[in-house]
């Protein structure tokens, strides 16, 4: 323990240097660790921490770009699901001090995802299970992942972590700077990301007060994780990273009786 304690200490000191350790000087392996490789991927980390907030947003917005270019099927806005997410979204596009923007994604997977960009992205798959004000709920707990800061934090690691981060994490704009190899990647992390279990708690208190607030059926929140947690067991996308889905569900229910 000790030992490791010190390695980041020494990674603290040279990577405080304007995150490039000290000239010339080359620490190589302490037990067994790369405390090269160490610092430099403190270095990165730390850039990727400076990346101002409209920079993250921009990443995200090519990274859901790269998506429906190569990866996903939008729903068309002829399709019964893009009519639908319009009619139950439209007047959401503007809320809580965010630009939100909505798609429906042409997929098996049952799924609901957000970028920091505003991008909330549902899968028609999702939609076929739930009815409106289950899909409300989902939609809501979506924002608040983005309004909480979880999806800006998911990114910003995503892209200290992946093979963007030089391109993404150097200083100045970062548009144009993220080639497709790099989104690929970035995108994998990204959507492979597990919140914690107190952000999907945060999140789910902010999606049912998101019912609150726009006159929703509260008893909607659990019911939408119940039918969620019925699949497969909870082992599926929404809830893969989601412990106890059903312990979710119960203190949904409760909350939703309080006035």
């Amino acid at each position: 323990m000790n030992r490791v304690i010190g390695i980041i200490g020494i990674c603290s000191l040279l990577t405080a240097c304007g995150g490039q350790g000290l000239p010339g000087v080359h620490v190589g392996s302490i037990g067994g660790i790369d405390v090269d490789g160490a610092i430099g991927a403190a270095s990165e980390l730390g850039k990727a921490a400076t990346l101002t907030d409209e920079e993250v947003k921009e990443s995200s917005r090519q990274m859901r770009l790269f998506e429906e270019q190569s990866q996903e099927t939008v729903a068309p806005a002829s399709s019964k699901y893009a009519k639908r997410l319009a009619r139950l979204t439209d007047q959401y596009r503007n809320y809580d001090g965010l630009d939100i923007n909505f798609k429906a994604y042409v997929s098996d997977s049952v799924n609901a995802n957000a970028t920091a960009d505003g991008s909330v992205r549902v899968y028609t798959a999702l939609m076929e299970l739930l009815n409106d004000e289950e899909l409300l709920f989902v939609i809501g707990h979506e924002i608040g992942h983005i309004k909480n800061g979880h999806a800006a934090k998911e990114m910003r690691t995503a892209l200290a972590l992946s093979g963007a981060r030089k391109g993404a994490a150097a200083s100045g704009t970062i548009a144009g700077n993220l080639v497709s190899s790099e989104l690929g990647g970035l995108l994998e992390s990204v959507l492979n990301a597990q919140y914690s279990q107190s952000q999907e708690t945060e999140s789910d208190d902010y999606g049912l007060q998101f019912m609150r607030k726009t006159g929703g059926n509260l008893k909607a929140a659990e019911s939408a994780l119940r039918k969620l947690a019925q699949l497969s067991g909870g082992e599926h996308s929404m809830l893969s990273s989601h412990p106890e889905p059903d312990q979710r569900a119960d203190r949904m229910g409760q909350l939703a009786k309080q006035e």
